[in-house]
Formats: C-alpha cells, sequence, structure tokens
C-alpha cells in the first residue's frame, strides 16, 4: 500500500522513559518522531523524589530532573515535543496510515509507539497525596531501599502485596501487612511466602483509614479493625500501596489487543502489536518489571522495530 510523503514517519504517545527514549532512537535514526507528553509529561517518575537505581546516575536523581534530561537529549536530535493529550485513535488493520487525534486535531502516521505507561492504584485518601513522596509509596523495587531497617506496611492481599512484602522484609526491620478481609486473595504459593517470612506480621480484617506525620513525612499509619471497629495507630517509617496497577489504554480499547487486565498484547521479545506499524514499550505493556529501567530498554526496541517495518515498507 502507498503512502503519502507528507505522513509522519512516526507518532510516540506517552512521555516517560519508555516514550522519550523511543524518541531518543527514532531520532537518531532520522525517522523525524513526533511526541505526545499526555497530561503528565515524564509519566510516573515525575511524582518519584529520589531515583537510586537507573544506570548512570551514581549519586541518585529526583526522576523529575530525570525525565527533563531525557526530554533534552530527544530533543537535541530534533524531536518535536507537543503537550497535548491523544483522545482518540483510529489504526488501520492493513498496515495503512493510522489516525491520531488530539482534540479535534488529526494527526497521520506511518508507525505509532503507544508509551501510556500504568497508574499505581490507590486508596483515594487525602493523605496519600500528602504524604506521596515522603513515606507512601507504590513500589518497593524503587523505593525499599530508603527503608533499611525501619517498620514499613504494606496494603493489599494479592501476588502484588505478597511480592512487595517479602522483598521488603529484606530490607525494613519488620513489615505489616494489611488485609481487608479475613484472607488473601495472592497465590497460595506466595501466601505461604509471606506467612514464613519471620519479620512479617499480617493483619487480616484490618485496613488503612489515616496516616498521620510531619513536614510530609510519614510517621504513623491509622488502622482500622475491621471485625470490631477499634481504630488505632501504628508507628511506621513507609507505607507501600500495593492493590495493583491499571495501564493506560482506554483510548486504544477496541484498537489494539489487551489482556484481561487492559495491558496492550505484544509478540514475545519483540514491541509488534497485533497492528502492523503499531508497537507498544514500557509499563503499557509490562506487568512484571515495571521499573524505569525497562520501560526505557523496551523504548528502544520499539523505535528499532518501528525503523524495521518503515525500511519494509519502501
Amino acid at each position: 500500500m502507498e503512502i503519502s510523503d507528507n505522513v509522519l514517519n512516526c507518532v510516540i504517545v506517552g512521555s516517560g522513559p519508555a516514550g522519550f527514549t523511543a524518541a531518543i532512537y527514532a531520532a537518531r535514526a532520522d525517522l523525524k518522531p513526533e511526541l505526545y507528553t499526555g497530561l503528565e509529561p515524564g509519566g510516573q517518575l515525575t511524582t518519584t523524589s529520589d531515583v537510586e537505581n537507573f544506570p548512570g546516575y551514581p549519586d541518585g536523581i529526583t526522576g523529575p530532573q530525570m525525565m527533563l534530561d531525557l526530554q533534552k537529549q530527544a530533543e537535541r536530535f530534533d524531536t518535536k515535543i507537543h503537550y497535548e493529550l491523544i483522545t482518540k485513535v483510529e489504526f488501520s488493520k492493513d498496515g495503512g496510515v493510522h489516525k491520531l487525534y488530539a482534540g479535534t486535531k488529526e494527526i497521520l502516521a506511518k508507525t505509532v509507539i503507544i508509551a501510556t505507561g500504568a497508574t499505581a492504584k490507590y486508596l483515594g485518601l487525602e493523605d496519600e497525596k500528602k504524604y506521596s513522596g515522603g513515606g507512601v509509596s507504590a513500589c518497593a523495587t524503587c523505593d525499599g531501599f530508603f527503608y533499611k531497617g525501619r517498620e514499613v506496611i504494606v496494603v493489599g492481599a494479592g501476588d502484588t502485596a505478597a511480592e512487595e512484602a517479602t522483598y521488603l522484609a529484606n530490607l525494613a526491620s519488620k513489615v505489616t501487612m494489611l488485609v481487608r478481609r479475613d484472607e488473601f486473595r495472592a497465590s497460595k504459593f506466595m501466601a505461604n511466602k509471606v506467612m514464613s517470612t519471620p519479620n512479617i506480621e499480617v493483619k487480616f480484617n484490618h485496613e488503612l483509614i489515616g496516616i498521620e506525620g510531619e513536614n510530609n513525612l510519614v510517621e504513623r499509619a491509622v488502622i482500622i479493625n475491621n471485625l470490631t471497629k477499634e481504630i488505632s495507630t501504628q508507628n511506621v517509617d513507609g507505607i507501600f500501596i500495593a492493590i495493583g496497577h491499571k495501564p493506560n489504554t482506554e483510548v486504544f480499547a477496541g484498537q489494539v489487543n489487551l489482556d484481561e487486565n487492559g495491558y496492550i498484547l505484544t509478540n514475545p521479545g519483540t514491541t509488534v502489536t497485533n497492528i502492523p506499524g503499531v508497537f507498544a514499550a514500557g509499563d503499557v505493556q509490562d506487568h512484571v518489571y515495571r521499573q524505569a529501567i525497562t520501560a526505557a530498554g523496551t523504548g528502544c526496541m520499539a523505535a528499532m522495530d518501528a525503523e524495521k517495518y518503515l525500511a519494509e515498507l519502501q
């Protein structure tokens, strides 16, 4: 199928590590990519105070600064950045021109890289926002190091919560796991692992209802016993909310194949989706690792996959 020369080679949707890395590689391949940031330029990392586990930063770096650095690098190679939200897409199922819309603005592209990420689910407490970056986290592998030898709470009952709790148990002096009901939702294997870890205490039928502290730093958790309705406080340094993530794929529903949880399905070992010329990178297609470095890696892969696809069109 012939494609007009005035159609963009590559449009990237999303502006976290995956999106910006895809932009860097696509721009260096002379694809002249254009990137749409969405409502939260920089993605989840802009809400992270310190990033200590990204290679190349021996002294660490703040999440917002890392995203600014990645954006500058992408712009250095002439990536065009649009501070707009993609509100609708119409993907061509036969490898033709893909249409995207930012409001009423129509964008035509030969390839699209989806890097819209995933959003951690929270309980909805006002205190979660207040203490975000000051002791409240949704990622143990990102922030657990800061709680070495300290006491933390993990909220959740599924495999994610069990994994976070057992990971933190290797760092923290004590992990208290709050399970809202009287049983785990986690697999039997993970539940047994939690119960057999000496410094994890599981409180069934308990729920987090508030957080207290000074200077926006967590000092206490306010907990309710769902059986007795008794409210108590517990001194704690960190609170990890582990009730899952929601991939930001609403706009792509019905346009590209998703799994039962809404993550974009890609061919194993690639970023290729079921739609020719459409690729997915980062947390939008990764429910396992969810790290900045793995997102960046798949951003690189997506740009290379897009470059190969375009070469085969010629």
